[in-house]
Parts: C-alpha cells; sequence; structure tokens
C-alpha cells in the first residue's frame, strides 16, 4: 500500500482547487439519483485527461459521512466530499447512519444493490461485521475505500486505500499529551467517557484508557450510550451524575467529536468553572472552538475530517480512472489548544476544519 500521496501533482492541484471554493459550500445534503452502472475506462488517458481536473466525470459513487446531517464532524466530512465531487466530477450519492453499525451495514447492502462504481465507507462495523460484504462488493467490480475508522483485515485483502487517524495511537497521544499539559499524576482520577464496546471505532478508546493506566491514572469509564452517539444533549445527565459523585475528578477524556463539542455545556450543567479540571478531546467545531477560548476545552486532537471526505472521493476516482491502489493517509495527529486556536479557528468556521 502506497503512502507517499502529497508527492502527487495532480492531488495538490485538485486539493488547492477545492479547498479556495469550499469555503462557501452549503452544508446540506441533496441526494442524488440511485446510480447504475458506468462502463470502465478502456482508453489509456491523455496527458489533457489527467491535467483537466474534473477527470472522474461519469463515475457513480455512494459516500458515507458517518452521522445526521448537520452534525459537527460528520458535517466537514461531507464538505470535503462535496469539494473532491466539485473538483473531479463524479456523481455521488450520501447515505447518513446516525453513527448505528447495523444502519451502516444495512445502507452499505443497499447500496451495493445499486451497482456504483465505487462506495466510501466509514469502518465502524468492524471486520467481523463488514468484511463478507465487503468481499462480495468488490467480486462484483465495485471499487471500496475506508475512511474514519480502520478495517485492517479487508485492507490488507484487498489493498484498500484509507484515510483517518491511527485510531490507538491517537487515543494513546491525546492521554499522554493531557497528562504532561495538565500536570496529572498517579493516582488521581479520571472520567474517560468513550465507545470502547466498538470494534474497531472502539481501539482510540483503548488507546486513552491503556495509557492513563499505565501511567498510575485511576480510571472511570464509561460507555457512550445509542441515544447520546445520536445526540449529545442526551449524555447531560450521565455527566452530571458522575460529576456529583465522583467531587475529586481531575480531568475528563471524552472520545467522541459530538459530544467533545459539548464539553461546556456538560460543565456548566454541572455547575463546573472553566479550568476547574482538565479537559480533552476530538475533532473542531464552533463549539468546540469557543470551548477553548472560554477554557472550558483544554486539549483536542485535530482529526482534520475535511480530508477524511475529500480523499474518500478521490481515492475511489484514481482507483476508478488510472487503477491507482489504496492509499493509507493519516489525517489524526495534530492537537489544537489555546496557543494556536487563533489560527484554526477562521477554517472551523468555514467547516473545512
Amino acid at each position: 500500500m502506497s503512502r507517499p500521496l502529497t508527492k502527487l501533482p495532480l492531488v495538490l492541484a485538485a486539493l488547492a482547487m477545492a479547498v479556495s471554493a469550499c469555503g462557501g459550500n452549503n452544508a446540506t445534503p441533496t441526494t442524488a439519483p440511485a446510480p447504475t452502472p458506468t462502463p470502465a475506462v478502456a482508453a489509456t488517458p491523455t496527458s489533457a485527461a489527467v491535467t483537466s481536473g474534473q477527470f472522474c466525470t461519469g463515475m457513480k459513487i455512494t459516500f458515507f459521512p458517518g452521522g445526521t446531517a448537520g452534525g459537527s464532524f460528520e458535517t466537514v466530512v461531507y464538505n470535503g466530499a462535496k469539494a473532491a465531487q466539485a473538483a473531479f466530477g463524479p456523481d455521488v450519492t450520501y447515505q447518513w447512519s446516525d453513527w448505528d453499525q447495523n444502519k451502516m451495514i444495512t445502507q452499505f447492502t443497499q447500496a451495493v444493490a445499486t451497482k456504483p462504481d465505487g462506495i466510501a465507507v466509514m469502518g465502524h462495523p468492524g471486520d467481523a461485521s463488514f468484511d463478507a460484504l465487503i468481499d462480495d462488493a468488490i467480486k462484483q467490480g465495485i471499487l471500496i475505500t475506508v475512511m474514519n475508522t480502520e478495517l485492517p483485515k479487508a485492507q490488507a485483502a484487498h489493498g484498500l486505500g484509507y484515510t483517518g487517524a491511527v485510531l490507538h495511537d491517537a487515543g494513546a497521544s491525546l492521554a499522554n499529551e493531557a497528562i504532561k499539559r495538565g500536570n496529572l499524576k498517579k493516582g488521581d482520577e479520571v472520567f474517560v467517557w468513550g465507545l470502547k464496546a466498538q470494534a474497531g471505532r472502539g481501539e482510540r478508546t483503548s488507546g486513552i484508557t491503556d495509557a492513563l493506566t499505565a501511567a498510575g491514572l485511576k480510571v472511570d469509564y464509561y460507555e457512550i450510550d445509542d441515544a447520546t452517539n445520536k445526540d449529545p444533549n442526551a449524555g447531560t445527565a450521565t455527566f452530571t451524575g458522575y460529576i456529583a459523585s465522583h467531587p475529586n475528578v481531575k480531568g475528563i477524556f471524552i472520545d467522541h467529536g459530538n459530544l467533545t463539542s459539548a464539553i461546556p455545556t456538560y460543565m456548566k450543567a454541572a455547575n463546573l468553572k472553566a479550568g476547574s479540571l482538565y479537559a480533552a478531546g476530538f475533532d473542531m467545531s464552533p463549539s468546540t472552538v469557543q470551548g477553548i477560548k472560554d477554557g472550558y476545552v483544554n486539549l483536542v486532537i485535530d482529526q482534520q475530517e475535511w480530508l477524511q471526505g475529500f480523499f474518500g472521493v478521490e481515492q475511489l476516482c484514481l482507483a476508478k480512472k488510472f487503477n491507482f491502489g489504496g492509499l493509507f493517509i493519516n489525517t489524526g495527529a495534530g492537537f489544537v489548544d489555546k496557543t494556536n486556536i487563533d489560527a484554526v479557528g477562521p477554517l472551523v468556521t468555514q467547516q473545512i476544519r
């Protein structure tokens, strides 16, 4: 599997064009007509075709942004995919899953039945649930790429591309950086709210708890329930109840982008002042930007989810038109806090970061 994507002139040119056009992107999704099969390109592309920009016209793609239309994380994924659609020219149908793994599987089966040229999937259901379905889709000639959560076995078996964070590493990095910056020490009590029970996706939560435990902290782990996974407001009672029964907690780790954006709301509901505990989480949103500025959110890993959407579409186009293999693109290694929020914040407002 090849990695040096940034060396491809085509990618750089298209990405620059898409970023410049993305500022006014409307985040309201539109549903394209059901895709129909498109004959494979028989002729070798000419240099003019390669440099023309919309080299992917005529390709049919089904794309899974992940959650609900308008959600802070998935809207940015969607915007990246829309930018790639505008840059390269494929027809794209968008399917929203409410972060429900069973719904993702059902929608994938339905998408395969429409016989698109390619499908960009979130890997949350995991290899055990997904791989047989992916095997069947590939046998039918449908290209697959993976975003956000890896499917290691499927990726290895078929050379599938992946765009997203290396989840266990990202979780451990957040925990270790928070320990250092937040002066957390052995014996301190911390709250971790995550999705450890989810195959694949749970690796990021495990990264957090593994690092905290290795450092000697006392970890109180809560699984995010389905209602809160879909709507962060549903978790307010869980958070306030935890705080009421754990007055000595020193830090909180929220392994969910939409719940991270709700940290100020949760803390205010629990009568906690900004800075009264160290709060760390994932992914940027306008609410998270304000939470960092106001001192409620101390540290965030920026997963750069816009790139997950953009490269998800682009990988399928490159594979269809030029037979490129899958590329592994790690989008989630950078931290955001008060020291750099002024640089990142305007891009978050534009729903690019």
